[in-house]
């Protein structure tokens, strides 16, 4: 009878608490049609390709695949610029010995796959239709055999031929991990200095509501920074994972992303009341921000997914470190990225002065 009365307790206290029901039964359809959505989404790749010195055969065999374009080089160093500068997703250059040399921009393992795929098959066919129109002018000699060798070389501007589709997830991945963890444990630790009334107490002071916010940033700004580094050092080392630009700039936007979550979690303590409310903001405020970071593409899912990303900061860190880290893009290529992600902290940082109203009025 004990166990039941107890058992009755709690199940009154629980359906007292609106915000744990919601999350209890509401948070997990949420999440369940976030993924609906990602991966219902339209995972065709468009591939762009440049041409130099190929055969009119060989290029309208590849104008017939599928999402696959040509465009037309007059000199190698022309095509190699197009790739640097994202323009094409492969270049293609043809000798006079009919041996073809492909780079692939490697950043994204599907693109390269179609890439492989197409070429040889168009190399293929373009051989046979040749051997073909021989072989009617010169019958091959007994036990010979009329076959139509492909030879082609490929290079990689990232990577290599085991680069895989996580090589694409992972620049994304560090941009999440930072989120999440500053995000958490700010917000934890400033939860429960709120509910000891250590915070309570240093509102009963003259101190200003800008000077607590600003001395709690930067005194966890110093930890975040400190885990930030810790999170790209180790991703970089334990998954062996190529960084074509600087290291010091994928540092720096982390440590901007580490800053943006850390006013996240603080704004959020302080409309939680309890460590277990603070938990509950996870799946409405971390996993939406997963979802549309970049993961799948935004404009697979839909213009609506494009607008909704424009809101959420990972979706910049995710945009800024594949630049640095698959592109090797400079300091000044990442900058209106990091701008936002400063505006971000900015509006969050007020947001949390304005938000100690509540618990001081003056």
């Amino acid at each position: 009878m004990r166990t039941l009365a107890i058992a009755t307790k709690v199940m009154k206290e629980l359906f007292c608490d609106k915000r744990t029901l919601a999350m209890m039964f509401i948070a997990p359809i949420f999440i369940m049609w976030l993924m609906n959505l990602m991966f219902s989404a339209n995972t065709s790749v468009d591939v762009n390709l440049a041409t130099v010195n190929i055969s009119s055969s060989v290029v309208k065999t590849l104008d017939k695949v599928d999402s696959v374009s040509t465009d037309s080089y007059d000199k190698k160093s022309e095509a190699m610029q197009a790739l640097k500068d994202e323009k094409v997703d492969g270049v293609i250059v043809a000798d006079k010995d009919g041996n073809y040399t492909v780079t692939y921009a490697n950043t994204d393992a599907s693109k390269t796959s179609v890439t492989r795929q197409a070429l040889r098959s168009a190399v293929t066919s373009s051989n046979t239709q040749t051997l073909l129109a021989t072989v009617k002018k010169v019958r091959p000699q007994v036990g010979q055999e009329a076959t139509a060798k492909v030879n082609i070389d490929e290079k990689y501007a990232y990577g290599d031929k085991d680069t895989n589709f996580f090589s694409k997830m992972l620049p994304i991945l560090i941009g999440f991990n930072t989120f999440f963890f500053v995000f958490l444990i700010s917000g934890m630790a400033l939860l429960k200095e709120r509910t000891s009334g250590t915070l309570d107490r240093l509102l009963a002071t003259p101190v200003k509501r800008s000077e607590i916010v600003f001395g709690y940033m930067l005194s966890y700004g110093i930890i975040a920074a400190i885990q930030s580094t810790i999170i790209v050092l180790s991703t970089v080392w334990l998954l062996d994972l190529e960084v074509v630009g600087s290291i010091v700039n994928v540092i720096i936007v982390s440590v901007v992303l580490a800053l943006v979550a850390l006013a996240f979690g603080i704004l959020l303590s302080t409309l939680a009341k309890s460590e277990f409310q603070m938990m509950q903001f996870i799946p409405l405020i971390i996993m939406p921000q997963l979802f549309f970071s970049g993961l799948i593409s935004l404009e697979a899912m839909g213009d609506w997914a494009v607008v909704i990303g424009k809101f959420l900061p990972l979706t910049y860190s995710g945009e800024a470190l594949n630049k640095i880290i698959l592109h090797g893009a400079d300091f000044s290529s990442v900058i209106y990225e990091i701008l936002i992600l400063l505006a971000f902290l900015a509006v969050l940082t007020v947001l949390n002065i304005v938000g100690l109203r509540r618990y001081r009025k003056v």
